[in-house]
């Protein structure tokens, strides 16, 4: 994790699940993390079957200039990464795993930017996950941020973060996804999934309290 604001959300809800899969979602606090969220997203599986944002904070809508909320997270990735964005945050909340990607994009004039994006499993009170909790932080903010706002996310790397807790000081991280053709999801399991498709190696988790 290279984002202040990633580790800070990831280490909250660490901390809520304890020695669980996922925190409940009555468990959020906002005024724990008021200072970061701007930052912050919450994602939903909806009744007609994608993932929208439920909230989305200011500066993440400030980047794309527009207002989030009810969108497809699906719909803020390069064209041919949707299928695959869509299918890895399904299965994040299926297997409870955390996931940290890192995304570059681009400025209508052409500018580069680079981004951290965590997605975080939330039960609801039925037992069921069906909502993320994140953070998108760019990793610099260069001039014209506040002024330009980005096109689109492009997937670069990602890691899982293997339950129920994981050692931060341990990263494995993916080959660039540009030396790899992105097949249709179809697996089932996370690691599946994001084996055959991302050639992702999991973390060992545990906790080493």
């Amino acid at each position: 994790m290279r984002s202040r604001t990633t580790i800070e959300i990831y280490a909250y809800w660490d901390g809520l699940r304890r020695n669980r899969d996922a925190p409940n979602r009555s468990e959020i606090d906002p005024s724990q993390v008021r200072h970061i969220l701007p930052d912050l997203f919450i994602l939903e599986r909806t009744a007609r079957g994608d993932i929208r944002f439920r909230l989305a904070g200011t500066r993440i809508c400030g980047l794309f200039a527009r207002e989030l909320r009810g969108s497809r997270f699906d719909s803020l990735w390069l064209g041919e990464q949707m299928v695959q964005l869509a299918g890895i945050a399904f299965q994040v909340m299926a297997n409870a795993t955390p996931v940290v990607l890192s995304a570059s994009t681009k400025n209508s004039t052409g500018d580069l930017l680079t981004a951290e994006i965590v997605l975080l499993p939330l039960r609801s009170p039925n037992g069921a996950i069906d909502r993320i909790i994140g953070s998108l932080t760019p990793l610099s903010r260069p001039v014209w941020l506040e002024a330009t706002p980005v096109n689109f996310l492009e997937l670069k790397n990602l890691r899982a973060l293997d339950a129920p807790s994981v050692n931060l000081l341990r990263s494995h991280q993916v080959k660039d996804l540009t030396e790899h053709k992105i097949a249709p999801v179809q697996e089932h399991s996370l690691a599946g999934v994001l084996r055959r498709v991302l050639h992702l190696r999991l973390l060992e988790g545990g906790r080493r309290d």
